[in-house]
């Protein structure tokens, strides 16, 4: 999760301007309840970790705005003040393809101290890389571009341009090609993967026809924010709406918690579209009080959900037949569904304050009717020196079906909504997830042994599964059918029978694989996995490994106990 620091003279600062006393005690002692650790609270700095579903807080001015309407209680105002500006940026329509999603907006008049200037710097370009991270998915879905406005001249213009347009990059001396950026640049070598396979890369030019950005890769030297610069372009360029309009909202809005007056951007989209950016309108949601009632155990009246909803930076609007208006700021890129409203008025109104109750259903248990197989599974994966995992079950084509050549089972159950693109359906298979662990965990010394015992989706059905990894040099087809015989033999059946896998079948290696049958039932396959798959996941060891399906097992080997 990513960590800020932020200095108290800058939240002191804000907290004066708006008529508040920054109280460092009272900061450490209520600021945990809004949902973020403190790492360490002392007169000159804060720092703090925030969770994921928090983006909004990952500057000091945006903290500053929540601390507010927190613990000060001010008057929370979701929507964000734009005022319409001259300023408009036209998209070419090439760029469809290649970044579809281009946004813009102004903010005028800055407000810096001095001393503050090389602070604010530093915390802008910070909070912008957070924002590539948290929102951008590293600049997958949404990259950022500030510039100094007085350096460019609008109106602005997006257009697609060969490899070998020259301008200079930030942080150089001398023109280079997008080709050389892209090969050479620290930045280009960073996200050169972002354009993979594209002859035409974006730019954004001013009236001058000067290149400013090159998004997601760099910006223009010449546009670089300085020490006297107040007034400020940004661009936010991507592939997902969301993410790229919340990212131009919270960087906006810090340099309006500065002092700074956002001024809209008339963009003319990809396919002729016109829209004023950035929108500072709130979201109106819509929460049905039983769900509300249900989930926190009580009903609170509304005084008590206006109050906690405004200590959120949300609005209550009313309630009307069941149902609760509410409206909370757009760049709350969190805000899904209606538990997510709900756990915002569990947290605005204070756990500490919901009651205790007991369970009003009977809560005696009743063991599993695969517990004993379960049981036998674990001690034989664990007898076999393999450590358990559990993998999200969310996960995507590449994954499950492409890099795996798996082949879909019955209808695959995908998500309508999804928030990024690693994960856009509910799992098949399990050995793709024990793949990208150990993907993940390469700094770690070989051998790496891993199993998960786990729910699969298949055709809008969950299935329970068993897989297993293991990573070392040494090893091979022969290891892994000694282990699949072992385990066989913990759960006790002795009339399996292995035979060859057809090549191409599954992740294995061709001429490596076989697949394990009970009674002439399909339980399982296990091999080598081919270097092809691996590679795909970033991994350059031998792997071998099985998959198994609980069902099947359960079926065809009956329960010893």
């Amino acid at each position: 999760m990513p960590t800020i620091s932020v200095e108290q003279s800058l939240l002191n600062q804000i907290m004066e301007k708006h008529g508040f006393v920054h109280d460092i005690g009272v900061l450490a002692d209520q600021l945990p309840l809004l949902g973020t650790d403190i790492d360490s609270c002392n007169e000159t700095v804060l720092d703090i970790e925030i969770f994921p579903n928090r983006p909004d807080l990952l500057s000091g001015e945006t903290l500053a705005r929540a601390i507010r309407n927190f613990i000060h209680h001010e008057d929370a105002k979701p929507d964000l003040e734009v005022v319409k500006g001259e300023i408009s940026l036209t998209v070419s329509p090439e760029l469809r393809d290649i970044r579809p999603v281009i946004l813009g907006a102004v903010v005028r008049g800055v407000k810096l101290d001095e001393d503050d200037i090389d602070s604010f710097i530093k915390s802008l370009m910070d909070h912008q890389e957070k924002l590539h991270f948290a929102l951008g998915r590293g600049r997958k879905r949404a990259s950022i571009g500030v510039h100094d406005l007085s350096s460019i001249k609008p109106p602005f213009h997006v257009k697609a341009v060969s490899g070998n347009t020259k301008f200079i990059p930030l942080a150089m001396d001398e023109p280079m090609s997008i080709n050389q950026i892209l090969e050479n640049h620290p930045k280009g070598i960073d996200y050169a993967h972002l354009l993979d396979g594209f002859d035409l890369f974006p730019v954004i030019v001013d009236s001058n026809d000067s290149i400013l950005s090159f998004p997601p890769i760099i910006n223009g030297s010449h546009t670089t924010v300085g020490d006297e610069t107040r007034d400020f372009f940004i661009d936010v360029t991507g592939w997902d709406l969301r993410s790229c309009e919340s990212s131009l909202m919270l960087i906006a809005s810090q340099l309006s918690e500065r002092g700074g007056i956002i001024e809209s951007v008339e963009v003319t989209s990809h396919d002729g579209n016109i829209g004023n950016y950035p929108n500072g309108k709130a979201v109106c949601h819509k929460l049905p009080c039983e769900i509300l009632d249900g989930l926190l155990g009580r009903k609170l009246t509304d005084d008590e959900i206006s109050v906690a909803i405004n200590r959120m930076g949300g609005k209550f609007i009313s309630r009307n037949e069941g149902e609760i208006s509410l409206e909370m700021p757009r760049w709350r890129f969190d805000i899904l569904h209606h538990v997510d409203l709900v756990e915002e008025i569990a947290i605005g109104h204070g756990y500490e304050d919901l009651g205790t109750d007991v369970p009003k259903a009977p809560m005696t248990s009743i063991a599993r009717s695969d517990g004993n197989l379960r049981r036998r599974i674990r001690d034989s994966m664990q007898g076999l020196g393999l450590m358990q995992i559990q993998s999200l079950t969310l996960s995507n084509d590449d994954d499950q079906f492409n890099f795996m050549r798996f082949q879909p089972v019955g209808e695959v159950t995908r998500i309508t909504n999804p928030i990024t693109i690693d994960h856009t359906l509910l799992r098949q298979y399990l050995t793709p997830g024990l793949l990208r662990l150990l993907s993940t965990n390469q700094h770690h010394n070989l051998p790496q042994s891993v199993y998960e015992l786990g729910t699969v989706v298949r055709d809008h059905e969950n299935c329970d599964r068993v897989a297993f990894l293991v990573a070392e040099r040494s090893g091979g087809f022969a290891a892994v059918r000694g282990r699949v015989q072992a385990f066989m033999r913990d759960l006790g059946s002795n009339d399996y029978v292995i035979e060859k896998l057809p090549d191409g079948e599954g992740p294995w290696l061709a001429g490596r694989s076989a697949k394990v049958s009970v009674a002439g039932l399909h339980v399982g396959c296990f091999g080598e996995i081919d270097p092809f798959v691996a590679e795909c996941f970033d991994l350059k060891v031998p792997i071998s490994g099985a998959e198994f399906s609980l069902t099947n097992l359960e079926t065809a080997i009956s329960d010893p106990v």
